[in-house]
Formats: C-alpha cells, sequence, structure tokens
C-alpha cells in the first residue's frame, strides 16, 4: 500500500496556479466524491507548510473496493468534465485499498477505513488546516 506517496517526490508544485477552496477544481473534487458517498470527507490545506508538494490533500474513505474505484473513477470523470484536466498521475487501481490522483497542486487520496487508520495522513501533516466537507 506504500505505492502512492512515492509518486509525490518525482514532480513539483506548480507555483504559478494558486488554487483554493472556491476553485473550480476543488468544488467539483469535492462534489464528485460526496455524489458517490464518500466518507469522512477533509481537506489539507497544506500552502503555508514549505515541504508540502500539493497545495490541498483531499482525504476521503470508501468501504469497499468497489467503491474506492467508483468514488476515483468519477472524481477524475467530473474534473475532466467541467475543468478539462486530466491527472498528473494516478496511483493504486491494483488493488483499490488506497487510490492517489494527483492534479499536481490537489492530491486526492481515496481510503479504506483501515488504510486510513494505518497512514495517518491528516495526523502526518498535522501543521495543516483541516476542514471537513460532509453533506
Amino acid at each position: 500500500m506504500a505505492t502512492p506517496v512515492s509518486v509525490l517526490s518525482n514532480r513539483k508544485k506548480n507555483s504559478v496556479v494558486r488554487i483554493n477552496r472556491n476553485s473550480k477544481i476543488f468544488k467539483t473534487i469535492i462534489k464528485a466524491i460526496q455524489e458517490k458517498k464518500g466518507e469522512n470527507i477533509v481537506s489539507l490545506d497544506l500552502r503555508k507548510i514549505h515541504e508540502a508538494v500539493a497545495d490541498f490533500f483531499i482525504v476521503c474513505q470508501a468501504s469497499s473496493t468497489t467503491q474506492v474505484k467508483a468514488i476515483s473513477d468519477f472524481v477524475q470523470h467530473e474534473v475532466l468534465k467541467h475543468c478539462s484536466e486530466n491527472p498528473y498521475k494516478h496511483e493504486g487501481y491494483q488493488q483499490s485499498h488506497w487510490i492517489l490522483i494527483d492534479y499536481v497542486n490537489i492530491v486526492i487520496h481515496v481510503m479504506q477505513p483501515d488504510a486510513r487508520k494505518f497512514y495517518k495522513l491528516e495526523e502526518m501533516w498535522n501543521d495543516a488546516e483541516v476542514i471537513g466537507h460532509n453533506e
């Protein structure tokens, strides 16, 4: 399950395009996750953390590998449809315990509960401002 994190070290954050929670891509991602019933949705604002590889992480969980894939596929579909953006990279589709979708300035983590408890992303980035996005 550690494979998705490796993708983050090989690319650079785009410092020209500044993303915020009102950005179209941010809102599209949150709405897509909510439509596919993602649970415990949070965004971590990493913009003030120098070591961060993105402006935001969006983390959610799903109860099955089928739902993890469905959320991930729908996020990519909706972002392409509404924002004309393809992900820089995505990882984790084979096992589907944790799928990472990397849009460079926003990285989405769709995780099963056990993977989320084990990796504790919110604790790892505890300097980030965390906001919940549950309906």
